[in-house]
């Protein structure tokens, strides 16, 4: 029971991260958006990863983030294999497409990959330095798999569909992401509750930052006068 219930939350985060994306570029001007090739990238690229452990009994072996094993490239290439079986790894690489689709129309092409390469980087560190968790992993099936850079990038969408919206309904949406992220941590110690938090807050830094800048830019200089 406590099995499916960890499924069926982590399931429902991401729907509430999906429709917060559909909320934030308006659901009626998907057709005129163009190709989003960063998320066309990363999606190819977990393919890819898929294909290849079908066709290499030891591609697990030799890719995965096992801390027990050496390798830099471990985290990084592990984010591109998948060890849920068939289902999980059909729904990661749709998350993961849907997801940086719509960042991309939000952000643009290299922030974000560069939201999705923090979500691969950041939320070890960030445990380590808040004191949360103990340590490294000893679960295999925490070695693998694309499911955390995906909450972690898809919580920006909840950030720019906050930042977007004076909609009472859409902004309760937006602020239950992060919210249900973080019970999920605190009752069930689901990751991906917690690395959603984590997106949600670099989202935010992101937009402040892009928002101050855009400010200094339009700015009239003080000798112009």
């Amino acid at each position: 029971m406590d099995a499916v219930l960890f499924n069926v939350t982590t399931a429902a985060l991401m729907v509430m991260i999906i429709n917060s994306g559909l909320g934030a570029i308006g659901r009626d001007t998907l057709r005129g958006r163009p190709v989003p090739w960063a998320a066309v990238g990363l999606t190819v690229l977990a393919v890819a990863g898929v294909v290849l452990q079908l066709c290499w009994s030891g591609a697990m072996a030799a890719l995965d983030n096992d801390p027990a094993k050496s390798g830099w490239w471990r985290v990084l290439t592990s984010v591109f294999l998948q060890n849920g079986g068939p289902g999980g790894a059909l729904w990661n690489i749709a998350t993961l497409a849907l997801a940086a689709a719509l960042a991309q129309w939000l952000w643009g092409g290299t922030l974000t990959l560069v939201f999705f390469a923090a979500g691969i980087l950041l939320p070890e560190h960030l445990d380590a330095l808040l004191g949360l968790g103990s340590g490294p992993s000893t679960d295999p099936r925490n070695f693998a798999g694309s499911s955390g850079a995906t909450y972690f990038l898809g919580a920006t969408l909840a950030l720019a569909l906050l930042t977007r919206t004076r909609v009472k309904k859409q902004q309760a949406l937006a602020i239950a992401v992060p919210v249900l992220g973080l019970l999920m941590w605190l009752l069930q110690e689901n990751g991906h509750g917690l690395v959603t938090v984590y997106g949600f807050a670099l989202g935010a830094l992101a937009w402040a930052v892009r928002r101050f800048l855009g400010r200094t830019e339009t700015e009239p200089s003080p000798h112009s006068a």
